[in-house]
């Protein structure tokens, strides 16, 4: 009976990892960069701590629970928009998820998010949030946070402006069977790149008053070109 027992509980324990997946490993994190909170600031003589700066890198700072490759366990993860990385929690230390083809797309569940790993050929390649995905074109979007390094006085009437990290204006980017339309500013931009829709495309805009630093009218127009 005793033998009955434990050979039921080992199938159930197998069954249950089978359905969470594997878990993350040393190996899978071997390739990744370390975490680490250091800023170096000229202006300070020194580095400074995220808790020294007047801000945050971080849409959401907390972590949420998220699916980070096809058949891995789920984990809690967030966004570094500093740093340009995906950052989770195990046995109480924060890692970072390393640039990886397998981790390449991240499903945060809650807020519904999803976060992928572009190859771009400029300085913004790494992680954008998708914003509308299809068989031919997909928008995406950029978001990068700066860091502002603190500025002493320069005189007894003015006083010291401390660091701090500002969120800069979204970047977007829409993808296509041929590369990247990036940071489209205007109809003739998206014309330019895409001539065999040239008269499709002017109907489409006449129609719609498309603004190029709206996302809803970013998707609206990606949702047509995958009509």
């Amino acid at each position: 009976m005793k033998k009955l027992i434990t050979s039921i509980f080992i199938v159930s324990f197998i069954a249950l990892n089978a359905q969470n997946g594997p878990v993350l490993t040393k190996n899978d994190i071997a390739d990744g960069s370390t975490f680490s909170n250091r800023i170096r600031s000229e202006n300070s003589g020194g580095s400074l701590t995220y808790d020294d700066v007047v801000g945050s890198p971080y849409l959401n700072k907390m972590f949420v629970d998220a699916k980070i490759a096809e058949n891995y366990e789920k984990v809690y993860v967030r966004y570094n928009s500093y740093a340009d990385q995906v950052e989770f929690e195990r046995d109480g230390k924060t890692l970072v998820l390393p640039k990886e083809s397998k981790f390449s797309r991240i499903e945060i569940l809650s807020p519904k998010q999803t976060l992928v790993l572009l190859e771009t050929n400029d300085e913004f390649s790494g992680y954008f949030f998708e914003l509308a995905a299809g068989p031919k074109y997909s928008l995406y979007k950029k978001l990068k946070t700066k860091f502002v390094d603190a500025v002493p006085a320069n005189s007894s009437y003015t006083s010291d402006k401390p660091a701090n990290f500002k969120l800069l204006d979204p970047i977007y980017y829409i993808k296509t069977s041929n590369g990247f339309i990036k940071k489209p500013r205007n109809q003739k931009d998206i014309i330019a790149q895409l001539p065999e829709m040239k008269d499709s495309l002017t109907e489409f805009f006449k129609s719609n008053k498309i603004k190029f630093d709206r996302e809803e009218d970013l998707i609206k127009l990606v949702k047509f070109l995958n009509q």
